[in-house]
């Protein structure tokens, strides 16, 4: 029988929870995969449904985790790559329970597997992804989206808006703190003293001096001149988003500031997309995820999942948590 609430491990080593995701996604199988992977890495506690780990092709004999299985899956009917609500609730159950066992310190970090916003949706939960959940659920003031990958990392100032909804969204208030979140996260996390950063323009070439749009000249240059006396070091920008991300890419700069989602994701898709992860600043404990979506296409094939974006996501929560700690 599969592990059911096992007693989590007091070893020295960081304890990661990982939760499932949606169920009938690609979370069960990369979760294999990249424990098999990662098995004298740290102390890894999953929370998901036991029977759906077996059908994604899960051996008793090879189990590299302490599985806390809900049981909260339907067996009859099951199949990978469905959009359903009662698998968007499962996955928000997970997510509970993860809530619980960073609680009472049973795990000291979170890594969650990808959901689906249209299942969660279905199951009748207002949460417009992880990042909303967590927020609520630890009554968090002020959370940002820490985008990387091996080659760059970008923090989000706004996260899934409409496009055109993006400007009215920038405020002073909103972008000094969002700012000041990053600047902490890359000495908390990181271990950065001095963080480089540089941020982007909304408009393009961030506005030519304001002849395509004003939002550089009336708000972001004005909040980056008041950071700039508030911490005494370089905050370059507004910097046109192209120039920004090659420099970045150049090592001239340890985070970019983005002003909107695609800003900072196509870039990071293109360039080593398997080691993207998003994590979440802001919070009371280290939380990160894959920088991928569900994967229905492909859910359920366990030859076809890949767990490097998972991988990654697993490494840098448990070297942001050590950080942390040190802090």
């Amino acid at each position: 029988m599969i592990l059911k609430r096992t007693p989590i491990s007091k070893s020295c080593r960081i304890k990661v929870g990982i939760t499932l995701g949606d169920p009938s996604g690609i979370g069960p199988a990369i979760i294999l995969k990249a424990t098999q992977e990662l098995k004298n890495y740290a102390d890894i506690v999953v929370i998901g449904d036991g029977f759906v780990l077996k059908k994604a092709g899960l051996k008793l004999r090879s189990l590299n985790f302490r599985l806390i299985d809900l049981q909260n899956v339907r067996q009859e009917g099951f199949k990978f790559g469905h959009i359903k609500a009662e698998y968007g609730r499962a996955a928000i159950e997970y997510l509970d329970q993860a809530m619980r066992l960073l609680k009472d310190k049973e795990i000291d970090c979170l890594v969650t597997c990808p959901i689906s916003k249209q299942a969660i949706k279905l199951a009748g939960c207002s949460y417009s992804g992880h990042t909303e959940y967590l927020m609520q659920k630890t009554a968090s003031k002020n959370v940002l989206m820490m985008l990387l990958n091996e080659k760059l990392r970008f923090s989000l100032l706004t996260r899934h808006i409409p496009l055109k909804k993006v400007s009215s969204a920038l405020t002073k208030q909103e972008m000094t703190g969002n700012i000041t979140l990053v600047i902490q996260g890359l000495k908390k996390l990181f271990g950065i003293k001095l963080p480089r950063l540089v941020v982007c323009g909304l408009n393009p070439h961030a506005s030519d001096a304001g002849i395509i749009g004003q939002e550089e000249e009336k708000l972001i240059r004005p909040v980056l001149q008041g950071l700039r006396k508030q911490f005494n070091f370089s905050i370059d920008g507004p910097m046109s988003a192209d120039i920004a991300i090659q420099k970045a890419y150049q090592n001239k700069y340890d985070c970019v500031i983005a002003m909107y989602h695609d800003q900072a994701l196509i870039p990071l898709k293109l360039i080593s997309p398997q080691t993207g992860v998003n994590l979440t600043i802001g919070l009371p404990f280290v939380r990160t995820s894959p920088l991928h979506g569900t994967a229905f296409d492909v859910a359920g094939n366990y030859k076809k999942a890949d767990p490097s974006s998972l991988i990654a996501a697993i490494k840098l929560a448990v070297e942001c948590t050590k950080n942390q700690k040190k802090d």
